[in-house]
């Protein structure tokens, strides 16, 4: 007789008696000792973070939560507006709406310093190691065209007051690591590349911060979505008691004019894309 196929776990696993989770007793173990917070990071990395560890990881998850009324939140309201049947719905059209211009900067960022660290080896050991790699990552970025990640915000241009308050939790935690650190030179070099001053955006440090922990890069906007699924359920919770959507919805119907008709023309090969 073939034996079953065995689908090996550490996460969640089920008896007649017990449900285990990471090698623990769920009932027992888990709930009511393991913060929310903590219990992710473990998740993510099936080893227990230290308290250290678990207090940068919540400040981030803190910083990405909500940020008013974004695209993300606005389309979570209408979403629920039209099918109040499905909050699921609702959730997870304002986090599909989570990508290179919202929430996704956490990873575009973490991914860009790590990158940029990998290349570089030995890694500073000073304030001026640090200042010079940056100089010359900025430049390069310059130079191609591109942005750096997390460099600027639409709304904060004198600062974001996320930034420097994660930092200090991080150095108070012992986590301020060569992410954080690249990303800190990047904030004071970048006036000499680009003749202005632009802030380090939070979501931005957020990428660097996680990336310090030692998580997975690949999940960096994972941890930007799970903190943001709570900033949507409170968007929801205040639509149910102080609702807009059907205003934002009757502000653009009532109020759209017609134009004729403008129609796509293909940009003719060997013309630059206008």
């Amino acid at each position: 007789m073939t034996e079953p196929r065995q689908y090996p776990t550490a996460l969640g696993a089920a008896s007649r008696e017990t449900i285990t989770l990471l090698g623990h007793d769920l009932a027992r173990d888990v709930m009511g000792e393991v913060s929310f917070g903590e219990l992710a990071f473990w998740l993510a990395t099936q080893r227990r973070p230290t308290p250290g560890e678990t207090r940068v990881f919540e400040a981030v998850l803190a910083a990405l939560a909500d940020h008013g009324f974004t695209p993300t939140a606005i389309i979570t309201r209408l979403t629920y507006l039209s099918a109040p049947d499905s909050v699921q719905g609702a959730l997870a059209a304002g986090l599909l709406g989570g990508g290179s211009r919202f929430l996704g900067v956490t990873e575009d960022c973490g991914r860009f310093l790590h990158e940029v660290l990998v290349a570089h080896r030995p890694l500073p050991t000073d304030d001026a190691g640090w200042d010079a790699l940056a100089l010359e990552t900025v430049q390069r970025q310059r130079e191609a065209g591109e942005f750096v990640p997390g460099l600027g915000h639409h709304v904060h241009k004198d600062g974001d007051p996320r930034t420097p308050r994660l930092v200090a939790i991080a150095t108070e935690e012992g986590h301020f690591g060569p992410h954080l650190a690249l990303f800190a030179a990047i904030g004071r070099v970048h006036p000499q590349v680009l003749g202005r001053t632009l802030p380090l955006n939070g979501a931005g440090v957020c990428g660097a911060a996680l990336a310090d922990l030692g998580l997975p890069l690949e999940l960096l906007r994972a941890f930007a979505l799970l903190a943001r699924t709570a900033g949507l359920i409170g968007q929801l919770a205040e639509e149910l008691r102080h609702p807009v959507a059907n205003d934002v919805f009757l502000s653009v119907d009532l109020n759209n004019r017609p134009t004729d008709p403008d129609p796509y023309r293909p940009t003719p090969l060997g013309q630059p894309d206008l």
